[in-house]
C-alpha cells in the first residue's frame, strides 16, 4: 500500500544556521516547517566554523568601510547592491542570535570581543572563544526543539525536487506554470523513500568540499543541494570561486582541521621550511592578506621547496591568549604533541568554502518559484570572486531572516499541488555486492579535482578533470537507474554533478580572478561577469 505525502508548509534541507533560521522565522510566522537533514541534526558547515560571524557593531567602525572590504576581496565581481544590503543588515541579524541564546565572547570590562581577520580594515569579528558556529549551532537547535511547528528528520536523504515541469510532462499535460511541489526523501533508517509536499522548498545544505582530496568541510558536504537544483534547471553561478584555507592542521591522514584565520589576526606568522617569514614577498598586508593571495602564496612556496607543508608560529601570542581565545586549537595540537606557545604548527590549505552556488536575489529566491536558497549553496552576489573571512555565517542568519520575510506572499498566492498519486519507482536490482567501485571511484573524483581544479589551473588540466568526470558520470548513472538507491550512491552522483559545475564554470573564466587562477590566462579582464550555468530540458 502507497504512504500518503507528508504536507508541510515549507521544507528546510539543511540543518545548519542558514536552514535553522530560516525554519524558525518560518515557524514564527505561523508555518508549519519539515527540516530534513542527512545526519544528525548537529552535523553541519556550521558546527566546524571557528572564526566567527563579521558585522558591525563598533562605534569605531563603519557598514561603508565593511562594505569596501568585501568589495576589495571579491576582487570586481560582488554584486555591489547585494553587499550592501546584507551587511547594512548584518547587526540586525547579530540581535537575532543572540536573541535566541548565543552569548559572544566578552573582554573583561564588559564589551564584546572583536577579532580581525585577513582582508577587514578593522576588529568586527564576533566570536565564542574559538568555537562560534558549534554555540549558535546549539542555540538555534533549542529554539527549534522547544517550537511546536517544526518537524526534524534527522537521517533522511533529500534525493529529488518534484516540479510541475516533471509531472506534467510525464502526464502530457502542460496547463500550469512550472514550479516547486515538494521533494522524494529517502529515509536511511528504513531505507524507503518518501514523498514530501510543500509550496516552499529551501535547500540551505552548504557546500562541497568533499569533491576535494583535502578539505575542512565534513564528510556530509557533498553538493547535494546544487545537484538537485540543477537537476530541476535551476541557474547555478560562479562554481570556479572554491576557497582553499590557507592553514589547515597537516597530518598524514586524510583529515584536515582547520587553523582558523583569526590566529594570524592576534598575531600568529605563517613561515617556509626555512623559518622564513615569507608573505611580504607576496602582499604588503602579510599574514593578513585576503585568503586566496595566502593560499596561492603558500602553494607557490611549497612547489618551490618541494615541501610537504609549511608552519603557522603562534609562539608569541602567549600561552594566556591562546588558552582563553583559542581552546580548541590549543586542545587538539597538544592531543598531537604540539605545543602551540612553544613550538609552530604545521600548516597546509586545503578545500574550505565554494562562494558560487544556487543563483537567488535578495529574497534567497531562485529561477524556480517556489524553490529558496540560503548559506553556501546560494549565490548572492556577496562573495564574487573570494570570500571576506567571517562574511558566510552572517550572510546565512541575514538571508534566512529576508527569504523568510518574502514567504507570506508566495504562500498567500500559489494553490497546494496534490500529490497524492507520485510515488517513487524503485530500480530492479537490490544493492549491489560491488559497492567497492562506489569508493574507487570516489577516491578517482577527489584526486582529479585535487590534482587538475585546485588552487593554481590550466586549459589542459581543466580538459583531463573533465574527461575523467564525464566517464565517471556514466558510471553512476547506471548504477543510479539499476540498484536500488543509498547514501553513497546518491552522495557520489551529486559530488560528480558538482564538480563538472565547478569545471564547466573554470572552463568559461578566459582570465585568473580571485581565487580562479590559471597560467593560461593569467591577467583579469577589463570588464569582470558571473559564470552561469542551466540545465536544458
Amino acid at each position: 500500500m502507497k504512504a500518503a505525502p507528508k504536507k508541510y508548509d515549507v521544507i528546510v534541507v539543511g540543518s545548519g544556521i542558514a536552514g535553522l533560521s530560516y525554519a524558525l522565522r518560518s515557524a514564527e510566522m505561523g508555518y508549519k516547517v519539515a527540516i530534513i537533514t542527512k545526519k544528525d541534526s548537529t552535523e553541519s558547515n556550521t558546527n566546524y566554523a571557528q572564526g566567527g560571524i563579521a558585522a558591525v557593531t563598533s562605534i569605531s567602525d563603519e557598514v561603508n568601510l565593511h562594505v569596501e572590504d568585501t568589495l576589495k576581496a571579491g576582487d570586481g565581481l560582488c554584486d555591489q547592491a547585494a553587499v550592501e544590503a546584507i551587511l547594512r543588515d548584518g547587526p540586525k541579524g547579530i540581535e537575532a542570535l543572540i536573541q535566541k541564546g548565543v552569548e559572544f565572547s566578552s573582554l573583561e570590562d564588559g564589551r564584546i570581543s572583536l577579532g580581525k581577520e585577513g582582508g577587514h580594515s578593522k576588529r568586527r569579528i564576533l566570536h565564542v572563544k574559538d568555537v562560534t558556529g558549534k554555540a549558535i549551532e546549539k542555540a538555534l537547535l533549542y529554539a527549534v526543539d522547544k517550537s511546536s511547528l517544526i518537524d526534524t528528520f534527522e537521517h533522511h536523504f533529500a534525493i529529488e525536487l518534484i516540479t510541475v515541469d516533471k509531472l506534467l510532462r510525464a502526464e502530457k499535460k502542460s496547463s500550469e506554470s512550472n514550479r516547486v511541489t515538494g521533494l522524494f526523501v529517502l529515509d536511511v533508517n528504513s531505507n524507503k523513500v518518501e514523498t514530501y509536499e510543500a509550496k516552499v522548498v529551501l535547500l540551505a545544505t552548504g557546500g562541497i568540499g568533499q569533491i576535494y582530496q583535502f578539505t575542512t568541510n565534513p564528510s556530509i558536504a557533498t553538493g547535494d543541494g546544487i545537484a538537485m537544483a540543477y537537476r530541476a534547471g535551476v541557474a547555478i553561478e560562479n562554481m570556479e570561486f572554491i576557497q582553499f584555507h590557507p592553514t589547515a592542521f597537516y597530518s598524514q591522514k586524510r583529515e584536515r582541521f582547520l587553523i582558523t584565520e583569526a590566529l594570524r589576526g592576534e598575531g600568529g606568522i605563517i613561515r617556509n621550511l626555512s623559518g622564513e617569514a615569507f608573505m611580504e614577498r607576496y602582499d604588503s598586508r602579510k599574514d593578513l592578506a585576503p585568503r586566496d593571495v595566502v593560499a596561492r602564496s603558500i602553494d607557490s612556496e611549497m612547489k618551490q621547496s618541494g615541501a610537504a607543508h609549511l608552519w603557522l608560529d603562534a609562539t608569541k601570542i602567549g600561552l594566556k591568549t591562546l588558552r582563553r581565545r583559542f581552546p580548541n586549537i590549543y586542545d587538539y595540537c597538544q592531543e598531537r604533541g604540539i605545543e602551540i606557545d612553544k613550538e609552530w604548527i604545521p600548516v597546509v590549505p586545503a578545500a574550505h568554502y565554494l562562494c558560487g552556488g544556487v543563483k537567488t536575489n535578495l529574497s534567497g529566491e531562485t529561477s524556480l518559484p517556489g524553490l529558496y536558497a540560503c548559506g553556501e549553496v546560494a549565490c548572492t552576489g556577496l562573495h564574487g570572486a573570494n570570500r571576506l573571512a567571517s562574511n558566510s555565517l552572517l550572510e546565512a542568519v541575514v538571508m534566512a531572516n529576508r527569504g523568510s520575510e518574502s514567504l507570506k506572499d508566495y504562500l498567500s498566492k500559489t494553490e497546494p499541488f496534490s500529490l497524492e498519486s507520485i510515488q517513487w519507482v524503485e530500480g530492479d536490482l537490490e544493492i549491489s555486492d560491488e559497492r567497492v567501485v562506489l569508493t574507487h571511484n570516489k577516491e578517482e573524483l577527489q584526486r582529479a579535482m585535487w590534482d587538475y581544479v585546485s588552487i593554481v589551473r590550466t586549459s589542459n588540466r581543466l580538459e583531463r578533470a573533465w574527461n575523467r568526470l564525464e566517464n565517471l558520470e556514466k558510471e553512476i548513472n547506471e548504477y543510479y537507474w539499476n540498484f536500488k538507491v543509498d547514501v553513497s550512491l546518491l552522495e557520489l552522483r551529486n559530488m560528480i554533478t558538482s564538480a563538472k559545475l565547478v569545471v564547466e564554470c573554470a572552463v568559461q573564466r578566459k582570465e585568473s580572478r580571485g581565487l580562479h587562477y590559471t597560467l593560461d590566462h593569467p591577467s583579469k579582464l577589463k570588464n569582470a561577469s558571473p559564470s552561469i550555468v542551466q540545465k536544458a530540458f
